[in-house]
This record gives structure tokens, C-alpha cells and sequence, in this order.
């Protein structure tokens, strides 16, 4: 079988897309092909300057909005002017994400900034869109996992890592955390009876300007650190090719996750990828669920 590329992508042309992080690396790709193939995409950037950056190389039906998902009143501002602006709402890539390796951080609501920034912003900011995503036709949320979510564990007694942190165990939880509640999504959309549909992906090791960024508190080891290791990875068009999947094939059901199919989910075609015991686990998306409406102050489903 043939591997799964971007050619496959069907006409987007009417469809609404939203791409968090998209002004750079995989949200980049992945707006650019929603673009290519007709979407009207909205590019929810942290820096606006950047956004517009973006918008002029990729070119199509695109808008530029700000959104800082490490702030909860940033992604409330977002979420009503985007309902405001548009009576439907396709598709919603939760992609953006940041990877710190350095000393433990908290976004302005006092969350840890991994943990707020992969997950916790992007729970709020699909539960304020969900009403739209409803009214669209074929509505799907896509969530951005990693294959660090494998070894990871949510601990709900520390889950802002108070305790003994680390910030790559940190990272690995944000991401579990992301899974399981694209997961979590799933459930609760097919138990309401809604149109829209979860999905989720992984990139495996791909190489974007995450990965330098995570060491720059190295100085310059960090960046011979960095630089060595994207030797290892793939390009970032074939490692956004998952989330392309999960956002665009026709008929997918809710809870498949694609990924990478080569050397242990890190490179390759896209396939459908394996999750964590603990991952799949309902009682522990249940759990994450209701601290995570506690936490945001945004409660749905």
C-alpha cells in the first residue's frame, strides 16, 4: 500500500479551519495544505507579527488571529471573537505546544507551563468552540500527542509538578495529558450524540524549531545538544503528515490516533498509532476531565 500523503487530502474548499501554533513548524504545514486545498483556515498564533509572516508565504484564504493558549483570558477573548466572526466552525487542529527543558515555569494563571500551555489551553479553548464546531457539517477536533506520552504518568495528587520537577517527565505528562483528553473527548461527543468527531496524532521525532528552543538554557552546549538531535528526525512536512490524516480523512471514527509506522513511531508513513495503557484508561479521563473544568473554569459535556 501506498504511503499516506497530502495529495489525499479531499476539497476543503467551504470548510472553516482553525490551526493553533500555526506560524511555524508543524501547524505551519498543516495550514498551508488546509490552505492548498481550498480551507478558509485561521491561524490562532501566540505573535501576531509572526502569524502575518506565515500568511504571506502560505498565501489562500487565510486570517491571522492572537491566541496565547498559557493565558485563559487570551483563549476566552479568542474564542468570542472567532463566534463572533464565523456561524460554524469545520475543523480545530489543537496543535500548538511548547517543550521546556529548563526550570519549571507557570503561564499567568499558575498552571505549569507545559501541562497549561499542550493541554490545559486547549481544553478551554475546545470547549468554548464546541457550539460551533457542531453547527458545521462533519466536524472534527484533532489533538497533538507525542510518543512521550508512553512513558508518562499523571499524577493528580502533583499535576503542576510542585514536587521534585523535571522538566522532561513534565513535557511527557502534558502530552499524556493531551492524549487522554482527546480520548476523554471522544467518549463524552459519541455519549452526547454530537456531530463532532475526536481524533488525534502524533509526529514522532520531526524536526522543528521546538526542539532548540527547549535547550537555549544550555547557552551554547544546549545548542550543539539540539542541533545534534534534529539530526536524528524527520522533515517536518512528513511529520505533520498524521495530523493531516486525523484532520482530513473522510470517515474516520472518533479515537484513532496515526502516527509515524517506522524504528518505534519515530519516522515513516503515517499509521495507526498504539497508546498507553494508562492513555486509554476511561477512569483516568474522567479524572483529568473534571480537574481540568475545575482548573480552566470552562466546563462542557
Amino acid at each position: 500500500m501506498t504511503g499516506w500523503t497530502s495529495d489525499r487530502i479531499p476539497d476543503q474548499h467551504g470548510r472553516i479551519a482553525v490551526v493553533t501554533g500555526a506560524n511555524s513548524g508543524l501547524g505551519l504545514v498543516t495550514a498551508t495544505e488546509l490552505a492548498r486545498h481550498g480551507a478558509h483556515v485561521v491561524l490562532a498564533v501566540r505573535n501576531t507579527g509572526a502569524g502575518e509572516q506565515a500568511a504571506r508565504r502560505i498565501g489562500g484564504d487565510v486570517e491571522v488571529r492572537e491566541l496565547d493558549l498559557a493565558s485563559l483570558a487570551s483563549v476566552r477573548e479568542f474564542a468570542a471573537g472567532l463566534a463572533a466572526d464565523h456561524p460554524a466552525i469545520d475543523l480545530l487542529v489543537n496543535n500548538a505546544g511548547v517543550v521546556l527543558l529548563g526550570p519549571r515555569r507557570s503561564t499567568v494563571d499558575g498552571f505549569e507551563m507545559q501541562l497549561g500551555t499542550n493541554m490545559l489551553g486547549h481544553f478551554a479553548l475546545t470547549g468554548l468552540l464546541l457550539g460551533k464546531l457542531a453547527a458545521a457539517r462533519e466536524p472534527r477536533v484533532v489533538s497533538l500527542s507525542s510518543i512521550t506520552h508512553k512513558s508518562a504518568h499523571l499524577d493528580f495528587d502533583d499535576l503542576m509538578f510542585e514536587r521534585d520537577y523535571r522538566a522532561a517527565p513534565a513535557y511527557g505528562r502534558s502530552k499524556l495529558a493531551t492524549t487522554v483528553f482527546g480520548l476523554e473527548l471522544d467518549r463524552r461527543l459519541r455519549a452526547a450524540g454530537s456531530p463532532v468527531v475526536s481524533t488525534l496524532a502524533h509526529p514522532g521525532l520531526t524536526r522543528t524549531n521546538l526542539t532548540p528552543r527547549a535547550w537555549e538554557h544550555r547557552g551554547r552546549v544546549g545548542q550543539l545538544i539540539a542541533w545534534a538531535g534534529l539530526l536524528a528526525t524527520q522533515s517536518v512536512e512528513q511529520g505533520a503528515l498524521p495530523q493531516l490524516r486525523a484532520a482530513t480523512e473522510p470517515g474516520l471514527r472518533g479515537g484513532q490516533f496515526f502516527g509515524p509506522a517506522a524504528l518505534g513511531e519515530t519516522r515513516g508513513r503515517v499509521t495507526e498509532a498504539r497508546l498507553s495503557r494508562e492513555a486509554a484508561d476511561p477512569a483516568v479521563g474522567k479524572q483529568l476531565w473534571t480537574a481540568a473544568e475545575e482548573l480552566t473554569g470552562v466546563s462542557f459535556l
